[in-house]
């Protein structure tokens, strides 16, 4: 787990999970893993993985290579935004 983005707005974090958590982990293990975002106001997430989270990073990507010095936290947020309506999941504090 890794977290990448703390806002006052968001959080994504990385999880890189192994494909069979049983087994122990070699160089020729499968990995799965995906992104978790949370709504930190609207107090929802969403973890995301596969086709998804690739265009997540792919999305992320392209925002980066835009602008030299990194994109604000402004443009940082605005994209994690267009991820709020497939936000169901409530945010639930242990």
């Amino acid at each position: 787990m890794h977290m990448l983005y703390n806002s006052d707005s968001f959080v994504v974090v990385q999880f890189d999970v192994p494909a069979d958590a049983a087994l122990p982990e070699t160089s020729d293990t499968l990995t799965r893993g995906g992104y978790e975002i949370v709504d930190k106001f609207a107090r929802k997430e969403i973890f995301i993985e596969g086709a998804m989270a690739q265009s997540f990073k792919d999305g992320v990507a392209a925002l980066i290579e835009t602008r030299p010095a990194g994109p604000t936290q402004e443009e940082m947020d605005d994209y994690l935004e267009r991820f709020a309506s497939l936000m169901h999941q409530p945010v639930v504090m242990h």
